[in-house]
């Protein structure tokens, strides 16, 4: 069942989303202060590429200040319109009963969006 979800997804929208999620790792990867914003990113696009069976989980090595420093700009600035953009995918998905499991992805995107330094990507 997850091959067939993510295949539907790779087909509306989930390879485009992933596309620009490299992309815009890669842009951030030019400069040297990018560089462990580009990794996130490249996270998202990884999940977002392929997120049936995949889920995220908080390390415990992740309460460090540098964890929440590095969240707190992110979140400033990029991450919090990111967030906004895939709850609102999710919310319009969620009105049809076969969009629900693809509004569900999205809103486990919004949580990695929200706050991507400290979490890992994990196989269900």
């Amino acid at each position: 069942m997850n091959i067939l979800g993510n295949l539907i997804w790779l087909i509306f929208g989930g390879l485009i989303i992933a596309i620009e999620y490299f992309i815009g790792s890669l842009v951030l990867m030019i400069t040297i202060v990018g560089i462990p914003f580009g990794i996130q990113t490249l996270k998202m696009a990884s999940l977002s590429l392929w997120p049936f069976g995949r889920d995220t989980v908080v390390q415990t090595r992740a309460s460090g200040c540098l964890y929440i420093l590095m969240n707190i700009i992110w979140l400033i600035s990029c991450g919090l319109w990111i967030a906004i953009t895939h709850a609102i995918f999710g919310a319009l998905l969620c009105v049809t009963i076969i969009g629900i499991p693809f509004g569900l992805q999205h809103f486990k995107l919004t949580a990695i969006a929200l706050s991507p330094f400290g979490r890992d990507i994990i196989s269900k």
